[in-house]
């Protein structure tokens, strides 16, 4: 009785015209909101849903091999690529290229976001898996400072610029990919795969120039190591490109196209209209949840890349480590959260995304300067357990965040919503932590600064987290529900009869 008269109360009517009217109300009612049918539900197909995790998964994996490839041998490019003199010059030089690509981000969201949304997620994430390849082979490429000079930081940050523009396409995508085609009782459990493939993208990397810093020391690095994982990048590439192609467009956007049959047409003869009239509506008429999203993903890239990103200069710059031990440390530490990141992505499916969320942002905000005073103590017992510290507080927004940033939008605005959201956000936020961090010490002489950002950074987190509806087990906006078995698709159609009354 009581959801009838909240569903009653929704009618914008005179509560004493409700009150005689009550029958005629509620016929109107259930016009508007019609009982579900059987064919209005989606029944996923467990091995498509898999196959579309695996590639989404694998692909965003060697994306972020690529990314996290300039990461950890930002000392080495700086070296290579900015005219010799002071160290901490040259460093924050090659940061400050590491934060160039993110400043177009924005822009790859808003052209590739709306495209995704008329043409299919499918295509546009196999463009970007294109240019992310093409843009770290280039960089493989390129000649050093030594040999051409001034054209060799240009060519740098041109390619880079590649990189980001192509990124910006890549998380919304993926995350939505993924959320589409998983059933809402698991989308935490399959969406934590995305992030899965983020953290074996940066082990891969890590590892890859751990080996080879080991193998050829310094010089060799600095002479033609440092080019092999950019070259490394091009098979890669063809191999997520290959996966990609292979998948077949999620079921939401399917259905979305069923809806609308001149869609896909009309966007391919309109795109660039279609485009700027998607922007003008993602800003007009989502700009509170796209505030909500921008303040969520700065939270959480913010303590995302000081660890995953900064860790290993600060280990090596601020602590004296070897580059090799600093990038072992970090290793060991993706590892652990490799291993938990899908368990927290099934727990948020059991208890809610809010509180494994507020779990993570609260984390950052209390365990920060305790990690980083155990990080200070040097030892390695020390360093791991400062480490592992953080680690956990990023795992719980690791294994969350890819099923509730999608959760946040409509199916016929999610893509572009939150590729634009999510890359702002990131833009002047998550790139820039590197540079940030390294100014803020050299400013202050404080070794606590990584600390004192993420912990503000998690404030903020805390606060959107606390306005942010729960989403998990229940449909995506302007879709209709998943589910995994046809039994269950028949509970749901069951529950939703109305009681007869005698």
């Amino acid at each position: 009785m009581a959801d009838n008269e909240a569903g009653l109360h929704e009618i914008d009517a005179d509560p004493a015209a409700l009150r005689r009217h009550r029958t005629l109300f509620r016929a109107v009612q259930r016009r508007r909101n019609p009982p579900l049918r059987r064919t209005d539900i989606t029944v996923t197909d467990e091995a498509a849903v898999r196959r579309a995790v695996k590639a989404a998964s694998l692909g965003n994996a060697m994306e972020w091999f690529d990314f996290g490839i300039y990461s950890y041998l930002a000392v080495t490019i700086g070296h290579v690529f900015f005219p010799s003199g002071n160290d901490t010059v040259q460093l924050l030089s090659s940061f400050a290229t590491f934060a160039v690509s993110f400043l177009v981000r924005p822009l790859g969201g808003m052209v590739f976001g709306p495209m995704g949304d008329k043409i299919g997620r499918k295509k546009v994430l196999a463009l970007t898996m294109i240019m992310m390849a093409v843009g770290t082979f280039a960089i493989g490429l390129i000649p050093p400072y030594a040999m051409i000079g001034f054209w060799a930081p240009v060519l740098l940050i041109l390619f880079r610029l590649v990189q980001g523009f192509s990124t910006g396409g890549e998380y919304g995508g993926a995350s939505t990919f993924i959320a589409e085609y998983a059933p809402d009782r698991r989308r935490g459990f399959f969406g934590s795969f995305l992030e899965l493939g983020t953290l074996a993208g940066y082990v891969g990397a890590a590892g890859l120039v751990t080996v080879l810093t080991s193998l050829l020391g310094s010089d060799g690095m600095e002479s033609w190591g440092w080019r092999v994982p950019f070259l490394v990048a091009g098979p890669i590439g063809l191999i997520g490109l290959y996966l990609r192609l292979k998948l077949d467009e999620t079921p939401a956007f399917r259905k979305l196209e069923d809806a609308s049959p001149h869609r896909a047409s009309e966007a391919a003869t309109a795109v660039e209209t279609t485009a700027k009239g998607d922007l003008a509506k993602i800003f007009r008429d989502y700009w509170p949840t796209l505030l909500l999203c921008v303040c969520l993903v700065g939270g959480y890239n913010i303590a995302d890349y000081m660890l995953l990103s900064y860790m290993p200069t600060y280990l090596s710059d601020e602590m004296g480590y070897s580059e090799t031990h600093g990038l072992l440390i970090l290793i060991a530490t993706m590892v652990v959260l490799m291993l938990l990141v899908n368990q927290v992505g099934r727990l948020s499916d059991r208890i809610g995304r809010k509180p494994v969320l507020m779990a993570g942002m609260l984390g950052f905000f209390v365990l920060s300067v305790p990690a980083f005073l155990l990080v200070q103590q040097g030892g390695l017992v020390a360093v791991s357990a400062g480490m592992l510290i953080l680690g956990l507080s990023l795992v719980c927004l690791l294994g969350t965040m890819s099923a509730a940033l999608p959760a946040l939008f409509p199916t016929q605005v999610r893509y572009g919503s939150l590729s634009i959201g999510y890359n702002l956000s990131t833009s002047v936020f998550g790139g820039t932590t590197p540079l940030v961090i390294t100014a803020l010490i050299s400013a202050t002489g404080s070794e606590l600064m990584p600390a004192y950002y993420a912990m503000a950074a998690a404030l903020v987190g805390v606060v959107s987290v606390a306005c942010m509806k729960e989403t998990a087990r229940r449909p995506l906006a302007g879709s209709p529900p998943s589910v995994a078995t046809p039994e269950e698709a028949a509970r749901l159609v069951e529950s939703q009869a109305a009681t007869p009354r005698f």
